[in-house]
């Protein structure tokens, strides 16, 4: 035991002339190795927050304005214009005159400092603003674009740290209540017969005549106050009010490699894995990671970043919160029903892959049965939320179960060890859709859904990660797995047996037992919540993941429109064709580029698709083509308007929170918010790191990840754009619902690709055609 282990490095004897200590050596350098380790790190940090602190400009300039100032006094030029002299008359005359000279032109060469650091920030925030270059075609630049990127890169500074553009952020706009409205009414306009149109826009004008104005002047004045005027509140009323189970309704998952497994040994595979973990962690907690830029150049909000690791979810009665501790240096594991508790330290150190293997290796040699309750625990976390509230409330806030459940919410995060193994077998029918049900729900009782994400390792060395959506949005996580998956490939790497490298540290402390005590009624209540969450949620998941490898971004680029527009207009006629009408669908956009921005909706189904997916059906060639192109540019500038502020829902939904608080009721806003998303999709972002050369390793590509249906009776889904040649569909609905079927939505998502694509090849053999008419003849007098 590791109590055992820790307590012969003390050791005393009462002996009559006093008590003799003995103090183990080992046991004393590892206190001093872990001391000088946390006083490193916050050396780091401090050092960190400093340079982000006074970004763009450095430390050392401080240092040049400083002797600029003090050169004048020698020279007698005063740049100050009399300053200098002020503050030092203001000085106390008991310090000497040269003192005094020294010291106000110090104090003046600061103040001017900083005032030159926020005249940056404020010149950068304001460049930063500017967002007119994202509507300019892809490919073409203005002159006034470019000109506005050189100076983005003049005032940006080098080596940013991760955060050292959050203070030249600018605020999320506050879009006008009419453009707002007038896009709403544009997006519901396919959707409504003209009877249930009409009465929308009843509703609307009644909204904008009486309340509106007055709610919109709240949230302005919110708006000037907070950095965000929209993700406090969207972080508390989507997700911590819900008290439906997060299981399946709002966790998503991350697949592993897709075609590659580095070793088949399963606590190998973790123990790089953690290892690299912790390495990004370090770099997190550090500041060190570069922050991601578009176009290389345009900053991206990191604060979502902050809470990837020591994070938890804490059930409430109403509400639940956000716990996220700093430093934490232990991970809890679980393995066939049984809670290890495992240091990630020794000697002021990570642990390295070669002791995390020894360690998780014992933990899968173990025998040792679950205690009661103990197997089932973590279904509580599958549960409604308010149950599991009460159940912790009352059964785990003191004692043992206190403890233990301490240990489980404050792990940098958690680990399940499966005994299934798991992955994507080409050869294998629905290997991918049992893999995406392992990833997103698992058997129900084996992942801590309120951790902010649990890594899954499977037996034959597959990983995969279930992330609890409150504390950020996917990219976040893929930013994190990329990272992990470029490390474990390509700088740790194995043994020829397929283990961690590195020597084998058997004298580690062996992961120890979490301790329950659970109540009999809470075990009968852990049983009936297993059979109604199983076969309620998790069993009534109908899952399909597709690979689709017919063409991918490569081709779509050479048809000259966007692989998002292709893929969701593809989506639209896939609708279409497996329902026979159209519904509101839901796209995801990134608002990063606002300082604490979250996401956006982008109303796919627009009137454009329409026309172009009923023109799919009994319309030339020709017009379908030009339909497509007229569908793709309004997708195009809808994503374009969202992701810079000008988007319809979340203006909306802080409007609709605004009445609640003011205890108005508005027919309007009720309306819009109760609006059902039978279609909901994503784009699961790769490459966002580029530590990997796809072209190179066309094999080290993830499948992306996915989530559950948004209704019970539409579908959810996710895809990812990989390389040039694929493209993966993650699709979910509810096997419950006698409308919906997984595998063949995918069938017509991909003979919807099939089709669209189709038209470009007729479109560009009649461009060649055209072409050759106009190719003169030998005697150069005649055309063909």
């Amino acid at each position: 035991m590791a109590e055992a282990h820790q307590a012969v490095g003390f050791q005393f004897t009462v002996r009559p002339d006093g008590v003799d200590l003995k103090l183990s050596q080992e046991v004393i350098k590892n206190i001093y190795l872990s001391g000088v380790t946390a006083w490193k790190k916050r050396a780091i940090q401090f050092k960190n927050g400093v340079l982000a602190g006074v970004y763009p400009a450095s430390p050392s300039s401080w240092l040049i304005v400083v002797i600029a100032m003090m050169s004048s006094l020698y020279i007698h030029v005063d740049p100050s214009l009399g300053m200098i002299n002020a503050i030092k008359d203001n000085l106390p005359f008991i310090l000497h005159f040269s003192t005094r000279a020294v010291l106000s032109a110090i104090l003046f060469a600061t103040g001017l400092w900083l005032f030159l650091i926020y005249l940056l920030r404020y010149t950068l925030k304001a460049l930063l603003s500017y967002h007119e270059w994202i509507f300019e075609s892809h490919g073409k630049m203005s002159s006034s674009t470019k000109v506005w990127l050189s100076l983005v890169k003049m005032f940006s500074g080098r080596r940013p740290l991760l955060y050292s553009f959050q203070a030249s952020l600018p605020r999320l706009p506050v879009p006008s209540v009419d453009d707002t409205i007038h896009r709403y009414l544009e997006s519901v306009r396919p959707l409504l017969d003209s009877q249930q149109y009409n009465q929308m826009e009843v509703l609307a004008s009644e909204f904008k005549a009486s309340m509106a104005t007055q709610l919109q002047r709240y949230l302005i004045l919110k708006s000037w106050w907070a950095t965000n005027y929209v993700s406090d509140w969207w972080e508390e009323y989507i997700y911590l009010r819900g008290r439906t189970p997060i299981m399946v309704n709002s966790n998503f998952y991350i697949m592993d490699l897709l075609y590659v497994t580095p070793t088949h040994r399963q606590a190998a595979r973790a123990g790089n894995v953690v290892h690299a973990m912790l390495q990004y962690r370090r770099k997190l907690e550090r500041g060190e990671h570069a922050p991601l830029r578009a176009l290389g150049t345009v900053p991206m909000c990191s604060t979502q970043m902050e809470r990837m690791f020591n994070t938890t979810r804490i059930p409430g009665i109403e509400t639940d919160i956000v716990q996220h501790l700093t430093d934490r240096k232990h991970l809890v594991v679980y393995h066939r029903g049984r809670f290890f508790h495992v240091w990630l330290y020794t000697g002021g150190r990570h642990l390295l892959p070669s002791e995390l293997e020894t360690q998780f290796q014992r933990i899968l040699n173990d025998t040792s049965e679950p205690q009661p309750g103990e197997l089932k625990l973590a279904a509580l976390t599958a549960g409604n939320r308010v149950p599991w509230a009460r159940t912790r409330i009352k059964y785990f806030s003191q004692g043992v179960n206190k403890v233990s459940l301490d240990a489980i919410e404050s792990a940098a995060f958690f680990l399940a060890l499966d005994d299934e193994p798991q992955g994507y077998e080409p050869a294998k029918t629905n290997s991918l859709d049992s893999y995406a049900k392992s990833l997103l729900h698992g058997k129900c009782y084996d992942r801590w859904f309120d951790k902010s994400f649990t890594l899954i390792s499977y037996p034959n060395g597959k990983m995969g990660v279930n992330v609890e959506h409150s504390w950020a949005d996917a990219p976040i996580v893929g930013h994190m797995w990329e990272y992990v998956a470029a490390t474990d490939c390509f700088h740790l790497g194995y043994t020829e047996e397929g283990h961690c490298k590195g020597d084998v540290n058997k004298g580690l402390p062996y992961p120890t037992r979490l301790q329950w005590q659970i109540p009999k009624e809470v075990q009968i209540g852990l049983d009936l919540m297993f059979l109604f969450f199983n076969c309620q949620i998790a069993d009534d998941v109908d899952f399909h993941g597709y690979l689709f490898n017919e063409f991918g971004k490569g081709l779509i680029k050479k048809c000259r429109t966007s692989p998002d527009a292709f893929i969701q207009l593809a989506l639209q006629l896939a609708q279409f064709r497996d329902q026979g009408v159209f519904c509101l669908t839901y796209e995801s956009s990134m608002t990063r580029m606002f300082r604490d921005g979250r996401t956006e909706t982008v109303r796919s189904c627009t009137s454009e698709a329409v026309e172009f997916v009923r023109a799919m059906e009994d319309a030339s060639n020709a017009q379908r083509f030009a339909l497509f192109r007229k569908a793709a540019d309004k997708h195009q500038n809808m994503y374009r308007l969202a992701m810079t502020g000008s988007g319809i829902d979340r203006h909306l939904f802080c409007l609709y929170i605004v009445s609640k608080y003011l205890g108005v009721d508005s027919p309007f806003l009720k309306k819009v918010l109760s609006e059902p998303w039978k279609l909901s999709t994503s784009q699961t972002p790769q490459q966002q790191l580029n530590l990997v050369d796809i072209n190179k390793f066309p094999k080290y590509v993830s499948a992306g990840g996915g989530f559950g249906p948004v209704a019970d009776d539409g579908y959810g889904v996710s895809y990812i754009i990989i390389g040039e040649n694929l493209i993966t569909f993650h699709i979910s609905s509810k096997f419950s619902s006698p409308d919906t079927d997984s595998y063949r939505f995918g069938q017509n998502i991909r003979k919807a690709m099939i089709d669209i694509q189709a038209l470009f090849k007729t479109e560009n053999d009649k461009k060649i055609v055209e072409n050759a008419k106009r190719v003169p003849l030998e005697n150069g007098k005649k055309y063909i």
